[in-house]
Formats: C-alpha cells, structure tokens, sequence
C-alpha cells in the first residue's frame, strides 16, 4: 500500500518517463532515508518560483472545448487535487507530476502587463477569456501574490468578458471587480464542488476549501449579480457518483444558474498517481472504481480522443447522464450559459494615451 501524506493529494513523486529524462536516483545519503531514522515522513514544502514568459494568452483550438483563449497566472496547483488533469504539464519541466506539482510552484508575477499588451495589438480580436482552464487560480499563493487579481484588474479596465473556474472561495475576494463586470454582461464564474463529505474532499483535494465554503460562496456571488455556476466534475465511480443529485440541490439553494460535470480522466502520468491514491484511502474498491472508468473510457484508464473523452461511453456514462439531466430539471439547473457581452471592448490606452 502507497504511504500517504499530511495534507498533500499524491502519495507518489515518480518523474515522467514520456520525454526520455534521466530518472533520479536516491544516492544513500541521510535524506533518502530519513524516515527510517527519525521515524517521521520528510515534510514537504511549498516553493514559489518566479516565471517570466514572453506572453501570457494561451491559445486553444480543441473542438471539444467552449474556450478558444485562456490565461494562467500559475503552473503547479497547491489544492493536490489527485485527479488533476494539468499534473501532466509538470514533466515538461522535468519535474514530478505527483508531489512536486502541488508543491513546486510557479508564479508568473508579469502576467497583468503581458495580458494587457496582448489586448493592445493591432488586430486583437474580442473572445471571453477562460482563468482556471489549466490550473486554479485561487490557490492558495494567490492570497499574496495577487496575479489573478492584476489580470482581472486589466480586463475590467478595457471591458475585456472573462470566465473563471475555481475550487476556492477566495473568488469572493474580487467581487468588487467581477460585480460591475457582470453588470455589463462581461463575467461568469464556476465554482467546483465534487464532494460534501469532508472526509473524501480531504483526500481528493486535501488543501482545496472546504464544499461548504465554495457553497456560500456561491451563494455571496449571486447575491453580488455574478452568474455562477457549479461543475461536479470530475464525477468519480463508487466514489463521488452517489452524490450527483444532493451537490445539485445544494447547488440550486445557493442560488447557481446551471451545473455542469465529466467523468473522471486520467490522462499520462495521472492514471499510476490515481491508482495509488486508491490503493491508499480505498483499497477496498480500488478494483472496481478502476474498472468502472475502464468502461467508460472504451476499456482503457483514459480516452484522449476528443468528443469522447468529455463525454465518456457505454452504459455508466450514459446511466450519469440521464441522472444529471433529471436532476437539472428537478432542481431549475437546466438552464444554458449567459453569453457574455463582446461589444463594450476597449483596447488598453497607449502611453500616449495615458497623458489625456
């Protein structure tokens, strides 16, 4: 059985084997062996390094997606979520997908300047811009680094649409931004909510806000005018699926204008990471959580294939679906996106400009 442990998602640091890197050795030395001498699991701390990038809009063409452009103000997420579809990203950077991408993070502290630069040029064209695509962006570092906010302040100034996907309630934090956008049809917000167990949501994403916390958040941005959503995604067999219809009624009486949800995918280095949270916190169904998304994913841990894997197949993806659409209907969740306005664009104003 995998250790687990304190308040991190993946019990595993493997390095990724898909780009030929050379995998890291334990050369003997205290540190590799510091549990067996003191007696205690090495503690893991959180580091933030400075990225500097040449530009900060992440273009998307995927046919599957609603988004074309996104902005991601880190690379690492500290909320562990085992489930993670960006843990892959991390390898890129010869980094492990596991631990070291909750706990190795990037910050990119010129995003706000590079953002508004890329609204400047010639040409751009005006598309709601989607944060939280990749990783989220109220992670806890966001409390001091304040990234997020910068860019928000940015599109707020030139009447930019933006949509945000976030598992934190610290969202609430920049209503005093997001409010008059949604005024003026330019801001949606997604709050995530996989599980109300306490217990399971501190294994899934063990340093995440409490559900409860995301639900009065919710509740704060409605009552703020900001159309808010809830995604129950990922939606794990045996393990969250129970709960699809009780988040949904959660979700209405907080006041969220529609819900959305996707099975569980396990892309790369995810499926070994995922595999080994199981054996961990659930070694007693660990078979049958796996085989069950098997079966959804065409008999394998994960479908890259797009349509499908958004979707999932057979008959467990199709037994989901139908209980999601009656659930929606049920409860007034049903209703489509607000399309956000792309009319009251304004480029950012020059140097020049800036003296009148």
């Amino acid at each position: 059985m995998a250790k687990t442990r304190p308040i991190r998602g993946a019990t595993l640091n493997r390095e990724s084997t898909r780009f030929n890197l050379n995998t890291r050795e334990a050369d003997g030395d205290w540190l590799d062996d510091r549990t067996g001498i003191d007696g205690a699991e090495a503690p893991v701390r959180t580091t933030v390094t400075v990225e500097t990038p040449r530009t900060i809009l992440t273009r998307n063409q995927s046919p599957d997606i609603a988004f074309d452009r996104s902005v991601n103000p880190y690379r690492g997420c500290e909320h562990g979520c085992i489930y993670c579809f960006a843990r892959p990203s991390h390898a890129y950077h010869d980094l492990s997908p596991g631990l070291d991408f909750e706990t190795r993070l990037f910050a990119k502290p010129d995003a706000p300047a590079l953002l508004r630069a890329a609204l400047g040029k010639r040409g751009y064209a005006c598309q709601p811009i989607a944060f939280g695509t990749n990783t989220d962006p109220y992670q806890p570092i966001e409390r001091e680094w304040r990234i997020t906010r910068g860019c928000i302040e940015v599109l707020a100034q030139c009447r930019h649409p933006l949509t945000i996907t976030t598992k934190s309630d610290r969202v609430t934090r920049d209503i005093d931004l997001l409010a008059p956008m949604a005024e003026q049809g330019l801001a949606a917000v997604m709050i995530s909510v996989t599980s109300l167990d306490p217990k399971v949501a501190a294994t899934l994403e063990p340093r995440a806000p409490h559900p409860e916390r995301r639900l009065v958040a919710v509740a704060r941005l409605r009552d703020a005018g900001v159309p808010v959503y809830v995604s129950l995604s990922p939606v794990i067999p045996a393990i969250t699926d129970h709960e699809i219809e009780h988040i949904m009624e959660r979700a209405a009486r907080a006041g969220a204008r529609g819900c959305f949800f996707l099975p569980v995918r396990l892309p790369h280095e995810v499926a070994p990471l995922f595999r080994a949270w199981l054996d961990a916190h659930f070694p007693d169904r660990a078979g049958k959580v796996m085989a069950t998304i098997r079966s959804i994913r065409g008999g394998r841990d994960n479908d890259p294939d797009f349509h499908t894997r958004m979707k999932g197949q057979g008959p467990w993806a199709e037994l989901l679906r139908t209980r999601f659409r009656i659930a929606a209907r049920r409860y007034g969740l049903d209703n489509d996106y607000i399309p956000l306005r792309r009319d009251l664009f304004r480029p950012p104003a020059g140097a020049q400009g800036e003296l009148f």
